[in-house]
């Protein structure tokens, strides 16, 4: 009879912990690590689950390595599992933190000085609520073993046809949108809270939302540009008022910058 797929989980918090859950659930031997969480709740004294005192002994046995810790110890904790020995010869190592291209290709180089393969994995939404079937990219070496295994458990991931940092790539080009507009968002309802009127934002940015389709873009971008010169001095005022509510205007006088720089002549 074969041994259950072992799969070490870096990084127990919040993504981390509902991978592992998820993990369990589906059969996989898991060995977690996180040196802030050292006996999580939910997850110590679960069957399948071992608690490991370093990323080196979580990765022991492991055929696959999923690191969820953070951006800032993506590569700490490859090099920490790496030096202590714990990366056997036919694992696997993803990183699923959200951290930059450069990061994920820096983790693929140390993978190929040691033969191991790295495979960059992005979480595409939140993972509160959908735990291992959250929407994931894969890229690098292995993305399609990685992708196999993890979807024969119940995850949705998709291959990308190229190198680690890809997935990374399409990631944070999404997030400075996404992110971007969530900031603008939170800002402007902020500044209309002040003045009483924030119910009335809500539901007209619920309105353009509701609203959007494959043509909103191109005209999104095709009158930012045509009216750049307007558009930024109306984002100046706008930074001034929402200023003058007591709230710093970060997303509004971005805007302002944005808009200025493309009314520039090129």
């Amino acid at each position: 009879m074969s041994r259950p797929l072992t799969i070490a989980v870096l990084g127990l918090g919040e993504a981390g912990s509902l991978i592992a859950r998820d993990l369990l659930r589906a059969g996989v031997a898991v060995r977690g690590y996180d040196p802030a969480i050292p006996d999580p709740e939910g997850l110590a004294g679960t069957p399948g689950f071992t608690s490991a005192g370093s990323e080196a002994e979580a990765a022991t046995g492991a055929d696959l390595v999923l690191s969820v810790n953070s951006a800032k110890a993506a590569v700490s904790a490859f090099e920490a599992a790496i030096a202590g020995g714990g990366v056997g010869p036919n694992a696997i190592w993803a990183d699923l933190n959200t951290a930059s291209p450069a990061v994920k290709q820096q983790l693929a180089e140390l993978g190929s000085q040691h033969g191991i393969p790295v495979t960059d994995i992005a979480m595409m939404a939140p993972v509160p609520g959908k735990g291992l079937t959250v929407p994931m990219l894969a890229s690098g070496e292995a993305a399609g073993t990685v992708a196999a295994q993890l979807t024969s458990l119940g995850a949705a991931v998709e291959v990308l046809d190229g190198p680690a940092g890809l997935a990374a790539t399409r990631k944070l080009l999404r997030s400075v949108f996404y992110k971007g507009m969530a900031a603008s968002i939170v800002e402007a309802l902020e500044a209309a809270r002040v003045v009483g009127l924030a119910d009335w934002l809500a539901v007209h940015i619920a309105d353009e939302l509701a609203k959007a389709d494959t043509s909103t873009v191109d005209r999104i971008v095709t009158g930012t540009r045509q009216h750049a010169v307007r558009r930024g001095a109306e984002m100046a005022a706008a930074a001034e008022m929402v200023a003058g509510l007591g709230v710093p205007p970060l997303m509004a006088d971005a805007s302002r910058a944005v808009h200025e720089r493309l009314a520039q002549p090129r």
